[in-house]
C-alpha cells in the first residue's frame, strides 16, 4: 500500500488465494478499502452454525428492520429457514430498499441469494399499542429482534421526550405484545452506552435493558438483551462521515484527541447477535467481545492513508470539542455487574 503511496498509484484489494481457488470469487471482484480494515484485529467470523435452530420454520419479527443492523438481521435470518420475515419498521423508504433487495423484485425470477419467500414489509411506530397487537394478532411471529431506537446522542440530548418515548414506551409496548401473543424468544439489541449512562440515549437503553430483564424474570420469558459497541460502516457511524470529508478535501473533524470507542463490523454484530439468541435463556444481557478500544483519531489517519492520502499533509484533522452526552470512552460493564463467560468465547 505505501509503495502504490509513493508512485501515486490507486489500489484496490483482491479476494486471498484460497477464494479464488475454490471458485467462489473471481479476481475481478477487487473492491475498494472496506471498513474492516481498519479494525485492528481479525473480523469475527463463525463457521458453525450450531444453536441456529431456533430460527428453523419460525415467523421472525424484526424491528427497525431497514436500519443498518436490522437490515443486516434481516439477510442473515433470511438463510437460517426462518419460514416469514416481517420487516416492521416506521421510515417507509427504508423497509422499502431492504424489502425489495431480499425480494429481488428488479428481476422476475426468484432471489436465491435470500432463500426466504414469506417477507412482510410492515410501517408502524412501535409506540402504538394498537397497531402493534394489530400485527401480531395477523403474523404470531415466534422470534423478535427488537433493532429500533433513537441511537444518536447529541440529537437525542436536544430531544429527551422522543428518545424516552421511543426507546422506552416502545420497548415496553414490544415486550408487552410479545408476552401477550406468545413470542418465544425476545432479543434486545442494546449498547455499550448503557453502561453507567452519562447521556439520555444511554439511559433510555439502559431502562430498555432492565424492562427485559423484568419481563424475564417475572415471567418466565426467554427475553434478553445484546450489548455492543460503535458498528463500522453504519449509517450514523463516523466512517461514511469521514469519507464525506476526505471526498471533499478535508477537513476531518473530531471532538477531542483522547475519544476511543469499541468498534465492529455490520456483519460480523449481527452473527454473534444471532448466537446470543441461541444462547438465551431468559433475563441475561449479552456483551460481545470487541477487542481493544480505537483512537477515533487513529481511525481518521488509517482512512485518510487508505484513500491514498497522508494525515496533515493532505487532509488536516481539527478537534472542536466533546458535545453534550459524549464520553471520552466507553465501557462493558456497570458497577455491579460480574461477567461471566459463555461456550462462545466472542460472547
Amino acid at each position: 500500500m505505501e509503495l502504490c503511496q509513493d508512485a501515486e498509484i490507486t489500489y484496490k484489494t483482491i479476494p486471498g488465494v484460497y477464494e479464488l481457488l475454490d471458485g467462489s470469487v473471481s479476481v475481478t471482484q477487487a473492491r475498494e478499502v472496506g471498513v474492516e480494515d481498519l479494525l485492528r484485529r481479525d473480523t469475527v467470523t463463525i463457521e458453525s452454525q450450531e444453536g441456529l435452530d431456533y430460527l428453523e420454520d419460525a415467523v421472525v419479527l424484526v424491528t427497525g428492520a431497514g436500519g443498518s443492523i436490522g437490515s443486516e438481521l434481516c439477510r442473515q435470518i433470511a438463510h437460517h429457514g426462518a419460514s416469514q420475515l416481517i420487516l416492521l419498521g416506521h421510515g417507509e423508504n427504508s423497509i422499502y430498499k431492504i424489502t425489495r433487495e431480499l425480494t429481488n423484485t428488479q428481476y422476475p425470477i426468484p432471489n436465491t441469494q435470500y432463500p426466504i419467500s414469506n417477507i412482510h414489509p410492515v410501517i408502524a411506530d412501535i409506540r402504538d399499542r394498537f397497531r402493534l397487537n394489530t400485527i401480531f394478532d395477523r403474523h404470531q411471529p415466534d422470534v423478535v429482534f427488537h433493532a429500533a431506537a433513537h441511537k444518536h446522542v447529541p440529537l437525542m440530548e436536544q430531544n429527551v421526550v422522543e428518545a424516552v418515548t421511543n426507546n422506552i414506551l416502545g420497548t415496553h409496548a414490544m415486550l408487552q405484545a410479545s408476552h401477550l401473543f406468545g413470542v418465544s424468544r425476545f432479543v434486545l439489541i442494546s449498547t455499550d452506552k448503557a453502561v453507567n449512562p452519562v447521556n439520555t440515549m444511554g439511559v433510555t437503553k439502559s431502562i430498555a435493558e432492565l424492562l427485559v430483564q423484568d419481563m424475564a424474570q417475572r415471567l418466565g420469558d426467554c427475553y434478553t438483551g445484546v450489548r455492543f459497541g460503535n458498528v463500522l460502516g453504519s449509517r450514523g457511524s463516523v466512517v461514511p462521515l469521514f469519507k464525506r470529508q476526505i471526498a471533499e478535501g478535508g477537513p476531518i473533524t473530531i471532538t477531542h484527541p483522547e475519544m476511543k470507542r469499541y468498534f465492529m463490523t455490520i456483519p460480523e454484530a449481527v452473527q454473534l447477535v444471532l448466537q446470543a439468541g441461541a444462547l438465551a435463556e431468559g433475563g441475561e444481557i449479552f456483551v460481545l467481545a470487541m477487542g481493544e478500544q480505537v483512537r477515533i483519531v487513529e481511525l481518521a489517519e488509517e482512512l485518510i492513508r487508505l484513500s491514498g492520502l497522508e494525515p496533515e499533509r493532505d487532509i488536516d484533522i481539527i478537534f472542536t470539542q466533546p458535545r453534550p452526552g459524549e464520553k471520552l470512552s466507553e465501557e462493558l460493564f456497570a458497577e455491579g455487574e460480574e461477567p461471566h463467560p459463555t461456550k462462545h468465547e466472542k460472547i
